[in-house]
């Protein structure tokens, strides 16, 4: 994976579910004639030679430093439009206070994430083996907190209309005990999607740069590490303030629109290590996509990938029409009442 990503899609299509060869486990569960299983195996052989020569393979202490600069980067961009989408709602009135609980929960994932790294130097079988496992759990809990948390955009913010109706009783909510109550939900809420959607990219970029340091150890790799977060943090400054300075109206449909493609590559990723770890059934698409797809937009070739990323974007999509069309039957209520003679 951090190698050579091609190579590693290769492996995992003949191994499972590919398509040209067939993998073996999809001849296994078709029960398909010998001769397919020999070309197979055939396949199969070459490229774990191909494998056994990449990892084999005497690397130097500057390309793996570039390697780590890349993965870091790659990964701290994801990280960087996750919070622009989510914080790109947040800039009128009192919504402006949400974003300090996101902040911190950012905060806390980058901590969590060196801890990992920490955790990982003195404990790397252990943590090797339940790696996926634990990447698929974070995955799952970030995908739930986000699809609430949007729904709450959709009906609260987005909604700037029906926010205004509130206002005259904001005061006596302000100083109820259900006001607070509420509040210390939502403040916990929006910390756990910040924590979540950061530290899933922090422990699988913590994961990737294990491998590196067992090449060329970690004096390159931190070196990588630290220029790729210099290049997140130059582009994430940028991203926020060109975001500031957009239109609201135009802000709105860019979140949402980057809302709706970073759901849709988590959707696809997590499914994706469901899958791999056995917690999901497979069942391959009848075509081979190339692992470019996979690392950009969490395509990955099976139905279950696929159905799921389009239900989540209709998902998110079909939850803001209902928004909208609830609001304007709102306003055609308030209207109709507005007109009738008293």
């Amino acid at each position: 994976a951090v190698f050579n990503p091609d190579l590693k899609a290769r492996l995992e299509n003949q191994i499972w579910n590919g398509q040209h060869p067939q993998g073996l486990a999809a001849l296994i569960r078709a029960r398909a004639p010998l001769a397919d299983f020999r070309e197979t195996h055939a396949e199969l052989q070459a490229t774990l030679k191909e494998v056994a020569g990449v990892l084999g393979t005497e690397v130097a202490p500057a390309a793996v430093a570039t390697n780590a600069g890349i993965i870091v980067f790659r990964e701290g961009l994801e990280a960087v439009l996750i919070l622009a989408a989510l914080m790109g709602s947040l800039r009128r009135g009192d919504a402006v206070r949400l974003r300090r609980p996101m902040w911190l929960g950012a905060a806390g994932a980058f901590a969590a994430t060196a801890v990992t790294w920490v955790i990982m130097q003195g404990a790397l079988s252990l943590l090797g083996r339940y790696g996926e496992k634990l990447e698929a759990v974070v995955s799952v809990i970030a995908i739930g907190v986000l699809l609430l948390i949007m729904n709450w955009f959709f009906h609260q913010v987005y909604w700037t209309d029906r926010m205004a109706s509130f206002q005259k009783h904001k005061h006596e909510l302000a100083h109820g005990p259900q006001a607070r109550t509420a509040a210390r939900a939502q403040w916990w809420g929006l910390a756990v999607l910040g924590f979540t959607s950061i530290y899933r990219e922090g422990f699988e970029t913590v994961l990737f740069l294990q491998s590196l340091v067992l090449q060329a150890g970690a004096g390159a790799v931190l070196g990588g590490t630290a220029a790729g977060l210099v290049a997140v943090l130059g582009v994430g400054a940028a991203v926020f303030r060109y975001q500031a300075r957009l239109p609201m109206k135009k802000l709105l449909i860019q979140t949402g629109g980057l809302i709706c493609a970073v759901l849709a590559v988590m959707v696809g990723n997590t499914v994706h290590t469901l899958q791999l770890v056995g917690w999901l059934p497979v069942h391959p698409l009848p075509l081979d996509l190339p692992a470019w797809m996979g690392l950009w937009f969490g395509l990955h070739g099976t139905w279950e990938g696929v159905v799921l990323q389009v239900a989540s974007v209709v998902a998110v999509i079909g939850s803001f029409y209902a928004a909208e069309a609830l609001k304007e039957r709102e306003l055609r209520a308030k209207r109709g009442a507005a007109a009738i003679p008293s």
